[in-house]
């Protein structure tokens, strides 16, 4: 398993925690951070034996946005990992899941502050609890930025237009409660609990059939702005070599048997 200073790694069953880890400055993105994600959403993607994502943050925070010092400038913790970004200019993209989608589900467990970058992170994930003091907002245009990690464009396909145009402009924060309200997050659950919580929720999306979770999950996101004639076509397309797959035939000889099933992605 990969991981850096500021990004651990570690294993439950099925599922692969990426733990944000930079708890003094409330998990603000560093480099570090940035490459240590990135390189795990690649393992999830290349290793079968995962099958589901957690993404969470250490120390009682999620993430509180970019670290406003690198951007200036005036210096950044890793400069090992500086090769990295030069190798590829896309991979900070592809670290916020802005220009990378995982094809494992991707859950987020989230604790206090999320946040401009944190809250742009959040919106590449598919599945979000949120412990009840968590929050959320886009701060940007109160800096006289632009929260160019694809909220402008995500956000109002994800949450009502007029909620995700007041986030956008008034760059209020708002609470666990207005999230869940708004359809930001799904869940709201105690303080402290939000991992276990999406451990929970990936021990299910663990037990059902992975290539029918994967494909599941790819034709939600390739059909989304399509017609619904054409996204029916696309629809059947993907699902269909699906009931071909020996994970197909297992699980409903097991269901017919009234057993666990066994999948081996065939």
């Amino acid at each position: 398993m990969g991981g850096t200073e500021h990004l651990t790694v570690q294993r439950e069953g099925a599922t692969l925690v990426l733990t944000l880890n930079r708890p003094e400055a409330r998990n603000a993105l560093s480099l570090p951070m940035l490459v240590g994600l990135y390189d795990g959403w690649i393992e999830a993607d290349e290793d079968d034996a995962v099958r589901s994502i957690v993404l969470t943050g250490a120390g009682g925070s999620f993430c509180a946005g970019m670290d406003l010092k690198a951007l200036a400038g005036r210096g950044m913790d890793g400069q090992q990992y500086r090769d990295r970004l030069t190798a590829d200019p896309d991979l900070h993209w592809k670290a916020m899941l802005r220009h990378h989608r995982p094809r494992k589900p991707v859950i987020a467990a989230v604790e206090g502050p999320c946040v401009a970058g944190g809250t742009e992170i959040l919106q590449g994930t598919d599945i979000r609890v949120a412990g009840d003091s968590a929050t959320f907002g886009l701060f940007e245009v109160r800096r006289g930025l632009f929260p160019i990690g694809g909220s402008t464009v995500r956000l109002q396909r994800q949450i009502p237009r007029t909620h995700a145009l007041e986030m956008l402009l008034t760059g209020r924060p708002y609470t666990a409660r207005e999230a869940v309200g708004i359809g930001l997050v799904g869940h709201v659950v105690p303080d402290g609990t939000a991992l276990a919580r999406a451990l929970e929720i990936a021990e299910q999306v663990n037990a059902c059939g992975p290539l029918a979770v994967e494909a599941v999950k790819a034709s939600v996101y390739e059909t989304a702005e399509m017609t619904e004639t054409d996204g029916l076509a696309a629809e059947l397309e993907r699902g269909w070599p699906v009931f071909a797959t020996a994970d197909a035939k297992e699980g409903t000889r097991a269901f017919a048997e009234k057993r666990p099933p066994v999948y081996r992605r065939a």
